[in-house]
């Protein structure tokens, strides 16, 4: 499933956009970024697509800060997918207030929509977790909050 994930990951890390699609495995990506003055180390696994059979693992939970989910606005299987995969992490981390971003991608492609934007939100809401809209074609909140883990008392401040 397309969802753009590597796309926003390559947009974030390296500042451009690859238009050409190469299904990913696993890809692992380290950037310094600068939150409230404070430099951190951001170590990001871009994972294979998930399904309801797959398992969480215990590279994508021990020692993981929070996750980035990310869904695309043009794929309502996408969508369905995110609580599924949340709670999957969820059980495995044995945590409920986990820090997480929902995004979804591809808002260039807004004529094509299937999940709408107020969908995004509420499903957000009810897992705790800050949300957001992106293009990694246009650049678009690429760089803000939506697509960067912080801490869930300081959500509503960028990142730069």
């Amino acid at each position: 499933m397309q969802t753009g994930k590597s796309s926003l990951v390559k947009q974030f890390i390296e500042n451009h956009f690859v238009d050409a699609y190469y299904p990913t495995i696993e890809s692992t990506f380290a950037k310094t970024v600068t939150y409230k003055g404070v430099e951190y180390d951001c170590h990001i696994i871009d994972t294979a697509g998930q399904d309801e059979y797959s398992p969480v693992n215990a590279q994508h939970a021990i020692g993981i800060h929070g996750y980035v989910l990310v869904y695309s606005i043009t794929s309502r299987t996408s969508f369905d997918m995110i609580q599924i995969v949340y709670d999957k992490i969820v059980d495995f981390c044995g945590v409920v207030d986990m820090p997480c971003v929902i995004v979804g991608s591809k808002s260039d492609l807004h004529q094509n929509r299937q999940v709408q934007f107020n969908e995004g939100q509420k499903l957000a809401q009810k897992n705790g977790a800050a949300w957001i809209e992106t293009s990694a074609k246009n650049n678009i909140n690429v760089g803000k909050k939506g697509v960067r883990t912080v801490p869930r008392r300081d959500r509503e401040a960028d990142v730069t």
